[in-house]
């Protein structure tokens, strides 16, 4: 073996070796893990991979007969506002994938509700020839519940439980998709109240939310600024109320990953927080008895977006309704929020300081204006393994898919610098937000858990597929998904 050894000459002793570039995605092979600058250019190539790759619309039978919502929409002749009268009667009111993206529940303004197969729908849409009616035999429930809706949630403890209810409603139905039946297999419903006039208190309710660590536990946001906590076990009746100490409507609801704190967006631009393990909400879930607790914390948004200096000398900040707030599953420290003007933008719940805006131009540019609208909510929602946001636009057909990634290289960030000269970050592809045109207005948004697909309802009843672009390999009869 040594015959082969070659003795270095004594001018290259002394020098440094040359040293190649890592291949960052040979890392990521070989350690199981990715490098945080590569997922950060991963996360800029996905966001501009989206478009529209199909729309499903609500042209589905009940029993032989259209549903009230197909029915509804072949009356007022396929348009979205037929008339004053018919203002937000129309469209998906929300949707939302299971936990593991095998089902798509949506819901429609009039009351229908659907649990659909996903991967069906997505098959349909991304073929070289989309068939774009969607197989109703594929349905795992298509019900008329006979009243509007506004929210329906997955069940996180029981993917076979999808509950659903509506801001004129007082009760929260949870309905089990293993049975072929239309009526719910339970019904929560609220305490009456009465007035001070003797007379009853009309409290529908905003928001849903379940536990994953008991199946029996439910959460309602209702219109007087209240949570309603149920124990299934123990009573159809609230076993515990968490107050704003406002008659404000709650419009959103939301739990951090822990469960442990409850946080609630309100139409008069406040946010509240609820800590259930300590303080004057100490041991919340642990009473059974009927109980009020305070918010351990409430901002007000407008004067935390007054103290962006950028912002400021910009435009005027006034308080303004927040139709949804979200944690980042995979950044839990992110609690995204959306207004009613169509601005979105993230808190860091660990100092509760604005880190990134998106204020995309006002609806009345363009002539429109559904802000004042109190039957629409936009709801977007954020991808499970990057920091992306996905809201429907508020001024056009479309969809922004937003880069919410947490550091100041995100174009949403308030210390954005948008002329930085640096040689690494001119090696990288310039990152920006994506609008995606649209055929239809968006309303609602959800996001498979694996494969990124943004599944989006629209004002006109519609179920709306965006996903990656497709290219021919081998020809027409060969597809395959855009390398990013």
């Amino acid at each position: 073996m040594d015959s082969f050894v070659v003795p270095l000459s004594p001018s290259n002793r002394n020098a440094k070796p040359q040293r190649r570039p890592r291949w960052r995605r040979l890392l990521v092979e070989l350690n199981g893990k990715s490098d945080p600058r590569y997922r950060r250019d991963l996360t800029s190539l996905l966001i501009k991979s989206y478009y529209e790759t199909g729309v499903f619309a609500h042209s589905y039978r009940i029993d032989g007969e259209p549903c009230p919502t197909h029915v509804s929409w072949f009356v007022s002749g396929g348009q979205e506002f037929n008339n004053i009268y018919n203002l937000g009667k129309h469209g998906v009111s929300c949707l939302e994938l299971d936990s593991k993206g095998i089902y798509l529940a949506s819901a429609t303004k009039l009351g229908c509700l659907s649990v659909h197969d996903f991967d069906t729908l997505y098959c349909q849409a991304t073929t070289p020839i989309p068939d774009l009616k969607e197989d109703e035999t594929k349905h795992v429930l298509h019900i008329n519940t006979g009243h509007q809706i506004d929210v329906v949630r997955w069940n996180i403890a029981n993917q076979d439980e999808v509950a659903c209810t509506s801001m004129r409603s007082s009760e929260v139905y949870i309905f089990d998709i293993g049975y072929m039946s239309s009526e719910p297999v339970k019904v929560l419903r609220k305490r009456p109240s009465v007035s001070i006039h003797g007379s009853g208190v009309h409290k529908g309710l905003s928001d849903v939310a379940f536990t994953s660590r008991d199946d029996s536990r439910v959460l309602a946001s209702d219109t007087h600024g209240v949570v309603n906590v149920w124990d299934r076990r123990s009573s159809e009746l609230p076993c515990l109320e968490l107050t704003t100490n406002s008659s404000s409507p709650l419009n959103s609801i939301q739990l951090d990953v822990e469960e442990q704190i409850i946080f609630g967006a309100s139409k008069n631009g406040m946010i509240y927080m609820w800590d259930l393990r300590g303080g004057r909400s100490s041991a919340a879930f642990q009473n059974h008895r009927e109980a009020c607790y305070s918010p351990i914390i409430s901002m007000k948004l407008a004067s935390m977006l007054d103290r962006i200096k950028s912002l400021k000398a910009q435009t005027s900040i006034v308080p303004k309704e927040i139709h949804s707030i979200d944690i980042n599953t995979c950044c839990p420290y992110q609690l995204a929020f959306h207004l009613d003007d169509g601005w979105s933008g993230v808190i860091n719940i660990t100092n509760f300081q604005v880190t990134h805006i998106h204020c995309p131009p006002p609806a009345w540019l363009d002539g429109l204006s559904d802000s004042g609208n109190p039957l629409y909510f936009r709801k977007p929602a954020w991808m499970s393994s990057y920091p992306i946001y996905a809201v429907g636009s508020s001024s056009s057909n479309g969809i922004n898919i937003l880069d919410f990634f947490p550091d100041s290289s995100s174009p949403c960030h308030v210390d954005f610098d948008d002329n930085k000269d640096n040689v690494e970050e001119a090696n990288i592809q310039h990152r920006q937000n994506k609008f995606v045109p649209t055929s239809e207005s968006v309303t609602a948004c959800s996001i498979h858990p694996l494969n990124g697909t943004i599944v989006a309802g629209t004002k006109q009843s519609s179920i709306m597929m965006i996903s990656q672009r497709r290219q021919s390999c081998k020809g027409e009869d060969h597809y395959v998904a855009e390398q990013i």
